[in-house]
């Protein structure tokens, strides 16, 4: 018997749907949805009718459809079909692209196939972060960057260019993140402290600071946990004392920064408490 996985996480932060097919060899005969859907094969070809267009899809490629855009899709190459995506409704969507123009607008998907398209692994970071329930500032950043791009590159909806702004609110998010750096901000907590949408509070920041709100909290994150792992403090101690969900979080973020695991900074300074206590 084949093993089939399919899961369905409805995320409560962004209000939207992540679905995982594992193994699966399903036949989807011609139907349409009343969400939008951004996914991506991982494993397996298939042939994809949209629209009256035929499209042979394989694993890396992006698929978009607006609500009511027919498709069909079977295997051809006799292999298992792994795939991820996400579903928007309409209403999410509209409350995205407000955030992203400033208007009440919801896009038209002009493509429904994007080849070997760089944005999927966009995506599949962001449905692992679903899936996961990981942090709630970092998924709001993704999912808004990746809508951002295939709105502005794939939709009809316009973009109007913001002048840049003055650095107060940027000053006023670092000194937020800096002092509640072990609580679970979001996009939401910044956009009232700055009076900014979270689409403009993300780009003003991003581009003043040169990271991400989400980059700049996990670094300061990372400066206390160094100060504490130079004390003695334990990793697993000093995850949560720093706001990190557990200790493998931190040593992700730790190794990624700092080129050494949490352990093997904090070995660096035993000698030297050892020498002080004697």
């Amino acid at each position: 018997m084949r093993n089939e996985t399919r899961t369905l996480f409805l995320d409560p932060d962004l209000q939207v749907e992540a679905y995982r097919f594992k193994g699966i060899m399903q036949k989807f005969p011609n139907h349409f949805h009343d969400y939008y859907v951004v996914g991506f094969i991982e494993k397996g070809q298939r042939c994809l009718l949209c629209k009256g267009q035929e499209y042979i899809i394989n694993p890396g490629d992006l698929v978009l459809f607006n609500p009511h855009d027919t498709h069909s899709c079977e295997q051809i190459d006799g292999k298992a079909l792994d795939y991820r995506c996400i579903n928007i409704t309409p209403d999410v969507m509209m409350k995205a692209v407000k955030e992203l123009t400033g208007a009440e607008n919801l896009p038209y998907f002009t493509q429904n196939v994007l080849y070997r398209h760089e944005l999927t692994s966009s995506l599949k970071e962001l449905h692992i972060y679903i899936l996961q329930k990981e942090n709630t500032l970092k998924k709001e950043e993704l999912f808004l960057y990746l809508l951002e791009e295939l709105i502005r590159t794939y939709s009809d909806v316009a973009f109007l260019e913001n002048a840049p702004e003055p650095s107060d609110e940027v000053k006023a998010v670092c000194d937020y993140l800096e002092a509640y750096y072990t609580e679970n901000i979001t996009l939401d907590d910044l956009s009232r402290l700055t009076g900014w949408s979270k689409y403009h509070l993300l780009r003003s920041f991003t581009k003043q600071k040169g990271i991400s709100p989400y980059s700049y909290l996990e670094t300061v994150r990372i400066n206390h946990a160094k100060k504490l792992l130079e004390q003695g403090v334990k990793p697993i101690e000093t995850a949560f004392q720093t706001g990190f969900s557990d200790q493998s979080h931190l040593t992700k973020f730790f190794k990624r920064q700092v080129g050494l695991t949490p352990r093997q900074y904090m070995k660096i300074f035993e000698c030297d408490r050892q020498e002080i206590k004697e």
